[in-house]
């Protein structure tokens, strides 16, 4: 497998609309900078499930503050729609990591995988302060890779996840 370069990322974007919307400033040599999407899931005292919470209306300078400790599930807003031959892993920046932010370990995005957004799941490691969250923020990015040959089993057949436009919790919960 080979990491994908900038043009190629831009042309999968561009003729088999791999990520919508594409912005060319979000396109870095290796990788493209995602931005979040505009609701999370968070806890709730009153449930074991997660609480879905809209965020449009939080900005840069009004956010949503993730206080210490706390954990939600967060989507992106790029949906993606990812070819039988190329995958993706998601990171966090690390200019996020460094204010604080951290993301569990579930990020590879499969062949396949199409009409969704990425679900991530965040959570504020600082000990006292809270961090902001809102629509728009870079996030992550993610790094592409084209395999050998295209599975024999393609997500778009077998996966869970196809066809989210929204944040998402586990099935089996």
């Amino acid at each position: 497998m080979s990491i994908l370069c900038d043009h190629e990322i831009e042309r999968l974007c561009k003729e088999q609309a791999m990520m919508l919307p594409y912005r060319s400033e979000q396109l870095n040599p290796a990788s493209y900078d995602v931005r979040l999407g505009d609701q999370i899931m968070i806890e709730s005292v009153a449930t074991d499930q997660l609480i879905l919470t809209p965020i449009s209306g939080f900005t840069k300078e009004n956010p949503w503050l993730l206080r210490a400790g706390q954990f939600c599930l967060a989507c992106t807003e790029e949906i993606f729609n990812m070819p039988e031959d190329v995958a993706g892993h998601f990171a966090l920046k690390s200019s996020r990591g460094r204010e604080g932010y951290s993301h569990a370990l579930s990020a590879y995005i499969d062949p396949g995988f199409h009409g969704s957004r990425l679900t991530l799941e965040l959570h504020n490691i600082r000990q006292i302060h809270p961090i902001p969250l809102y629509p728009g923020l870079l996030i992550g990015q993610v790094v592409f890779q084209r395999m050998s040959d295209p599975p024999l089993v393609s997500y778009a057949v077998k996966g869970n996840y196809n066809n989210n436009e929204t944040v998402r919790q586990s099935i089996w919960t």
